[in-house]
């Protein structure tokens, strides 16, 4: 059985060592896709990769900085994976924007089973375990009523992956009271759930941005779907959108404006 304090320990110390100290101080290079990598991302990645294969050599990993058809190959398997974003929000970490973390979820048939979402600026460790709650460094994740309208909520919002009528219309006629993007999917959801933003949109997430995020914030009791009101799912690499609140009455306003019926709670 996979031991949460054991695997804080090790993402913890890795990022400590590797992270800080080349922290705005690196090169960076581009992918095929237009996104941002760095020295520090793979690193992350082969250190995270043998420590985790030592403490637990049965249990594959799933990488970002893998080709996809190895990815597709491991998730096809049906096995026990590690799913990893060694860095997310490489482009803030490449410019000296102190917004990113490392991402890890343990993915059992199909589901995720445990997420872990390190920040090394503010040392702070957002984790849940499947059925037993979320917690920032050990203090519980809970969902809140904010007693806000639609009107007076913080937005977290990723225009650029909208489509372009969605954007328009939501710059044009503004539904909240202010909006940020602040560039880090795994930690914008940890946010959302520690209550520090009060809704939440993106068009495209990947897995390795969203499958830890999407446990902790369902574990502090938050309101999560797709553009299309499904469920997320932790078993595709298709790119997935999500609609997001901790508190349901926002959640519900939310998504009337977007014009979606979340699944689960029609």
């Amino acid at each position: 059985m996979v031991n949460l304090e054991r695997i804080k320990e090790i993402v913890i110390s890795i990022s400590k060592a590797e992270l800080l100290h080349r922290f705005n101080s690196v090169a960076r290079n581009y992918k095929a896709d237009g996104s941002v990598v760095t020295e520090a991302d793979l690193i992350m990645q082969s250190r995270l990769t043998a420590a985790l294969h030592n403490a637990y050599p049965d249990i594959q990993l799933l990488g970002e900085e893998m080709s996809a058809e190895q990815q597709q190959q491991l998730l096809s398997s049906g096995q026990a994976l590690w799913c990893l974003d060694p860095i997310d929000g490489t482009s803030n970490f490449a410019a000296g924007v102190p917004y990113f973390c490392v991402s890890l979820a343990l993915i059992e048939h199909g589901k995720v089973t445990l997420g872990l979402i390190y920040d090394p600026i503010r040392d702070e460790c957002f984790s849940a375990q499947l059925g037993q709650g979320a917690t920032l460094n050990g203090q519980i994740l809970s969902s809140k009523t904010t007693g806000l309208s639609l009107d007076h909520a913080i937005a977290l919002i990723d225009f650029k992956r909208l489509k372009p009528e969605l954007a328009t219309q939501l710059v044009t006629s503004r539904p909240y009271g202010s909006q940020r993007s602040l560039g880090s999917i795994a930690l914008e959801l940890c946010w959302i759930a520690a209550g520090r933003g009060h809704i939440y949109l993106h068009a495209k997430q990947q897995l390795w941005d969203y499958a830890a995020a999407q446990l902790i914030l369902s574990e502090a009791g938050a309101f999560t779907c797709t553009l299309e009101g499904k469920t997320l799912s932790s078993n595709q690499l298709e790119p997935l959108s999500t609609i997001a609140a901790l508190d349901e009455e926002l959640f519900k306003q939310w998504c009337n404006y977007l014009n979606v019926q979340p699944t689960h709670l029609s």
